[in-house]
């Protein structure tokens, strides 16, 4: 499945799986065959942040 375009359905599917099924952020890009700087960048375009501690983009 390819991503989201919008970032803020992004910002949602991104924290859902990161909630439900992987304990990371690199672990969900590597899992799912993601760009982890093209999501972070795109996060970023509308001032979030990922939160390893909380794992996930606040």
């Amino acid at each position: 499945m390819s991503l989201p375009k919008d970032p803020y359905i992004l910002l949602s599917y991104v924290n859902m799986k990161l909630r439900d099924r992987y304990s990371s952020l690199t672990e969900f890009c590597e899992e799912e065959g993601e760009d982890e700087p093209a999501i972070t960048a795109a996060l970023a375009s509308i001032d979030y942040s990922y939160d390893p501690v909380k794992n996930a983009f606040k």
